[in-house]
C-alpha cells in the first residue's frame, strides 16, 4: 500500500473512530463539564500512546528526530487544536446535539483548505470555493433548525458559534503541524504524544485553579460514567487522533480534511440509532449541502 493510500484510509477510520466517540462524549455531556471530560479523554489517550510507545521498545530513542522547532511546532498545535478546540467542541455538544454539530463540523473542511493555502502554499481553484459555499449554507441552514430538547435559540446559535470556531482551531492546528509530520524521519507515535501532551497541560493548569475543581477531577474516580467515557476516550483521544495524525502525514492536508469529513455521516446515523435523534428533513437538507460541498473540493 503506498503512503497516499494509506492516508487516506487513516482518514477514513478517523471519521469512523470519531463519529463513534461523539455520540458516546454526548452521553457523558449531559453529567460532565466540557473541561472535565476533555482533560479525561487526554489522558486516556496518554497513558495508550505510553503503552504503545513502550511495545515499539525503540519509540523512545525516536523523540530524537524531532528538533526544538519540531517540538515547538507541535505543541503549539496541541495547544490550539486539543486544549482549546476539544474544549469549545464540548460546548457545542452539549448545547446542539449530535445532529447539528455534526453539520457544524462540516465547516473544518473550507478551514482546514484555508490554511494549507496560508500555510501550505496549497493552490485553491473555483471547485473549491463552490463547495465551500454549500458547506457553509448547511451550517446556515441548521442554524434555523429547531432547538434541542430542553435548549433555546440562544444556546443554539452559541452552540454553534462555539462549534465552528472548534473547527477552525482544530484545522489551523492540524496544518499548521504538517510541515513536521511530513518529514520522513518524524515518528508518528510521538508527534501524536507531543501534540496531546502540549494540549493537556493547560487542561490540568485550568482545572487546578477553579473554584470547583474538585468536580473537574471527579471523572478519574471509578463511577458509572466511566461505561461510556472510557471507551469515548478510547475512540476519540487514542484510535482517533492516532489515524488523524497518519492521514495528515501521508496524505495531502485537503484530502484527509475532506475524507475526515464522513464522519458526519456516520454520527448522525449514530445518534439516530444510539440517542434518538430526529433525523429532520431539514438536517436532510443540511447534511446534503454539507456533503456535496465536500466532495466538490474533494474531488477537485
Amino acid at each position: 500500500m503506498d503512503d497516499i493510500t494509506l492516508g487516506r484510509l487513516c482518514a477514513f477510520l478517523t471519521a469512523v473512530f470519531w463519529a463513534m466517540a461523539v455520540v458516546l462524549f454526548k452521553l457523558c455531556g449531559e453529567t460532565i463539564t466540557p473541561l472535565a471530560l476533555n482533560l479525561f479523554k487526554n489522558t486516556v489517550g496518554i497513558i495508550l500512546l505510553g503503552v504503545s510507545l513502550m511495545v515499539i521498545q525503540s519509540g523512545f530513542g525516536d523523540v530524537k528526530l524531532l528538533t526544538t522547532d519540531d517540538l515547538m511546532i507541535l505543541a503549539i498545535s496541541g495547544v490550539a487544536g486539543i486544549a482549546v478546540a476539544d474544549t469549545l467542541f464540548y460546548m457545542a455538544l452539549n448545547r446542539v446535539g449530535v445532529g447539528i454539530q455534526s453539520i457544524v463540523d462540516c465547516t473544518y473542511g473550507p478551514f482546514a483548505i484555508v490554511f494549507a493555502v496560508l500555510f501550505l502554499d496549497e493552490q485553491l481553484r473555483l471547485p473549491h470555493y463552490i463547495g465551500t459555499v454549500l458547506i457553509l449554507f448547511g451550517v446556515l441552514i441548521s442554524s434555523k433548525h429547531k432547538p434541542p430538547h430542553g435548549a433555546t435559540r440562544s444556546q443554539l446559535i452559541w452552540g454553534i458559534l462555539f462549534g465552528t470556531l472548534a473547527m477552525a482551531l482544530t484545522a489551523g492546528g492540524i496544518v499548521y503541524a504538517k510541515p513536521v509530520l511530513t518529514k520522513l524521519e518524524c515518528p508518528l507515535l510521538w508527534a501524536t504524544t507531543i501534540r496531546l501532551l502540549a494540549g493537556t497541560l493547560p487542561l490540568v493548569v485550568l482545572g487546578l485553579i477553579r473554584k470547583d475543581r474538585g468536580r473537574t477531577f471527579r471523572l478519574f474516580v471509578p463511577s458509572r460514567v466511566w461505561k461510556v467515557a472510557v471507551p469515548g476516550s478510547i475512540l476519540g483521544g487514542y484510535l482517533a487522533m492516532l489515524f488523524w495524525v497518519a492521514g495528515f502525514k501521508f496524505a495531502s492536508a485537503s484530502i484527509a480534511a475532506m475524507i475526515n469529513q464522513t464522519s458526519v455521516v456516520f454520527a448522525l446515523i449514530f445518534a439516530s440509532l444510539i440517542l434518538k435523534e430526529a433525523f429532520t428533513r431539514r438536517k436532510f437538507v443540511a447534511v446534503a449541502f454539507a456533503i456535496t460541498g465536500g466532495c466538490i473540493i474533494t474531488l477537485a
